[in-house]
């Protein structure tokens, strides 16, 4: 559950999600179930309660011996008795043999891996926090800052860069209230026995279950059975909405930085090589580590759902799958975070080229304003055929499209040339662009308050 996502030698530390899926990190989360299941059969009089304190206290990796633990997994290939076994013999007689008392692997092994899931998440809403922040300032400032909007890759109206913005914090402010609304759903304790059935525990088993869930800060659930992973698959499969909407920012960006565009352009420090042969180039680093690392944690997305298919009341074939597709997705989900928070932060944008690119169409982007004004003269349809024609002659034939509408009868008898020139203007058809950035810069300062606390 551990690897480099991003090989690139960008300037981006890692958000720390590495460390949390070092297996040494796990083994902890393991120790601290452990301590717990401990804790809560003392509390209901299960195992004495000086056993339990025992357990608790010697529940921490550093008073393991790393040796014995990995001898024991060379030996037994197994995921967590060598753990227990150690932890065993360092509390000693007589409390050693209440360790792992009326557990499963499982029980143990996800539970304690939610625990460093939790870790993730929190740090997941932090960078989210960062980027709505970010966000929200670049929203305000290009709030006004007319561009033209796209549709089908071709220019359709004029809109705001702040609207562009908008958009992707509302998208973002999503993504945030999904992860936080699947979080009772998510966070549960397991203590059904070996096939989920309570049978190790008897009527003592959800008390308990429930006791390590309040030790942990965890829910419980209903029914333990190791079959069940649609919780964790729904985490995965939020985390890929995520990185879906990380990767379009992504790509944005990284179309609008293309030579032929040049409207922004991501964090360019000093000193960096875009390439080994053309010293010109400025490329956009940031959004392409961005765009890869989001595709890989989309990739997880099927395997999660495959890793549901569970045969029977267990099978280690799809707790595997879960598990890998778990790590991969939150440490690639954390470099696509870090990333995008620092192209927020930086993005430079130039105004100047986004008002010429408005204006490579001659005014034909103004062309339904144009029509809706004639409309109200001629009817909808009648002025679309007008435009129509007007529209396609200049494109074709290179002609002015302000010209052709000064020239046809069928204008100038309901608009005047200063009328018409007027309706050419782009940056006065840009609607709500500039109210709904603002707005949504404010919900997005709102939120990423709420995150970062």
């Amino acid at each position: 559950m551990s690897g480099d996502t991003l090989p690139t030698a960008t300037r981006i530390s890692d958000p720390g999600l590495r460390a949390l899926y070092r297996q040494e990190n796990r083994w902890q989360a393991w120790l601290d179930v452990e301590a717990a299941l401990a804790r809560a059969q003392a509390q209901l009089g299960i195992i004495p309660a000086a056993a339990a304190d025992a357990i608790a206290a010697m529940s921490r990796l550093e008073l393991l011996d790393r040796k014995r633990i990995d001898e024991g997994f060379a030996r037994t290939g197994h995921t967590l008795v060598p753990l227990v076994w150690e932890l065993s013999r360092v509390v000693g007689e007589p409390h050693g043999g209440w360790v792992h008392w009326g557990a499963t692997t499982q029980n143990i092994t996800q539970t304690g891996d939610l625990l460093v899931l939790r870790q993730a998440h929190a740090i997941f809403f932090r960078q989210i926090g960062e980027i709505l922040s970010a966000m929200a300032d670049l929203a305000e400032r290009t709030a006004d800052m007319p561009m033209a909007g796209r549709t089908h890759g071709q220019h359709a109206v004029p809109a705001t860069f702040g609207y562009k913005v908008a958009v992707w914090i509302d998208e973002l402010m999503r993504h945030a209230d999904r992860l936080r609304e699947a979080r009772p759903r998510l966070f549960v304790a397991m203590l059904g026995g070996g096939a989920g059935t309570f049978a190790s525990l008897g009527e003592h088993g959800p008390p308990v279950q429930e006791a390590i869930g309040r030790l942990l800060g965890f829910g419980s659930m209903r029914v333990p059975s190791r079959a069940l992973g649609d919780h964790l698959a729904e985490n995965i499969c939020i985390l890929g909405l995520l990185a879906a909407t990380c990767g379009k920012i992504g790509r944005e960006v990284y179309t609008l930085m293309k030579t032929e565009f040049g409207e922004v352009e991501e964090p360019v420090p000093p000193g960096t090589v875009g390439s080994s042969t053309m010293p010109q180039k400025r490329n956009p680093k940031l959004c392409q580590d961005i765009i890869a690392a989001a595709a890989e944690v989309r990739t997880q997305v099927p395997l999660a759902l495959e890793a549901m298919t569970t045969e029977h009341e267990a099978d280690r074939t799809t707790s595997l799958m879960m598990d890998a597709a778990e790590g991969r997705a939150c440490i690639a989900m954390g470099d696509v975070l870090a990333r995008l928070g620092e192209v927020m932060r930086g993005l430079e944008v130039d105004p100047a080229r986004m008002r010429a690119n408005l204006d490579l169409g001659g005014g034909l982007i103004m062309a339904e304003a144009v029509m809706l004004d004639l409309g109200q003269a001629i009817g909808r349809q009648h002025a679309h055929d007008v435009v129509y024609d007007a529209a396609q002659a200049a494109f074709v034939e290179g002609k002015s499209f302000g010209d052709l509408l000064a020239a046809d009868k069928r204008v100038t008898a309901h608009m005047k040339p200063e009328a018409i020139r007027k309706l050419l203007d782009p940056t006065a058809y840009t609607g709500l662009c500039a109210q709904m950035a603002r707005a949504s810069a404010s919900r997005g300062r709102a939120a990423a308050q709420e995150l970062q606390r």
